[in-house]
């Protein structure tokens, strides 16, 4: 073997040895990334569940933590009776004699809001002649989580009657009672006015059951020198408009004509009587002692 072919394969010994190094070094470089990349894969993953697990947290959180929404005791009376049909054809007969039917008053929710009125002119000629005139107006009250519920709204409104009827321009002798056999609450106020027409006599009786409101309109005046109704018997026939009109009312819910008459109880899904039901009592029955010192001092005012 001659000296120069020994040195070609020298270096080609070396340019190989060269070649196995760098082939080794790329292996292991082309390793790193592969291992970079699966440690980032395992890291977001990691990453996500936490996320995942710590929105579940915030939002168990939150709805523990959120409070209830509003509720409001349900109406008991979804309806109204047919207003010209409240009253028996006797109890017209004896206060309003000569009517020959009801006049309905307009409304655009007649399940909400309802009236009827009669007239009745007795014309006795020379001797004069008696008039009466008869109003039963009906309002019904929904329960609201804004305003409150329906019966609480109906207390309210009959308050409001009550005050109005003492507060009538022109009214003398006014004069307040409570009455009891018309629903939770009843008052009646009555009052004389003078008219050109003659001296009128008028009685007002408001009862509320559950939450709706009756009020009892009746007057009467004896004209062209006729004699003037008795008011004692007068204050009799609006009390027994306003019970038969609670009745109606009471009836036409489902309700008996008895269980009109006493203080109303409010129960839950399950039947039982709940807080609020005697908390409503005991603010009926309170209310009523309101009224009564508000009539009372109205009366002496007038009076006065």
């Amino acid at each position: 073997m001659s000296e120069g072919t020994m040195q070609r394969r020298v270096q080609r010994d070396q340019h190989d040895r060269q070649v196995k190094r760098l082939s080794r070094v790329l292996v292991g470089a082309a390793a790193v990334p592969v291992m970079l990349v699966a440690a980032g894969c395992s890291s977001d993953s990691g990453s996500d569940e936490g996320k995942s697990a710590s929105g579940k947290s915030a939002s168990a959180s939150a709805s523990a933590t959120a409070s209830p929404s509003p509720t409001v005791r349900a109406a008991a009376y979804g309806k109204l009776p047919e207003p010209c049909d409240v009253l028996t054809k006797k109890t017209l007969k004896d206060l309003v004699p000569k009517a020959k039917s009801g006049k309905e008053g307009s409304s655009s929710d007649t399940a909400t809001r309802a009236s009827c009125s009669w007239d009745s002119l007795d014309d006795n000629g020379v001797k004069g002649s008696q008039f009466r005139w008869l109003n039963v107006s009906l309002l019904r009250f929904e329960s609201d989580v804004t305003r409150g519920a329906g019966d609480d709204l109906a207390h309210e409104y009959y308050e409001k009657q009550i005050k109005d009827a003492q507060n009538t321009d022109g009214a003398k002798s006014v004069r307040g009672d409570l009455f009891a056999g018309a629903g939770d609450e009843a008052s009646i106020v009555q009052y004389v006015l003078k008219k050109k027409e003659g001296t009128f006599k008028q009685q007002t009786a408001v009862a509320r059951v559950e939450n709706v409101v009756v009020t009892v309109d009746y007057n009467g005046a004896g004209l062209a020198g006729d004699e003037s109704p008795d008011a004692k018997g007068m204050v009799t026939d609006a009390k027994r408009a306003a019970k038969e009109a609670v009745a109606a009312v009471s009836a036409a819910n489902g309700a008996s004509a008895s269980a009109s008459a006493s203080a109303s109880k409010t129960t839950g899904t399950s039947g039982g009587t709940s807080d609020d039901d005697s908390s409503s009592s005991s603010k009926s029955s309170k209310s009523s002692k309101t009224s009564k010192t508000s009539l009372k001092s109205k009366t002496s005012s007038k009076k006065s």
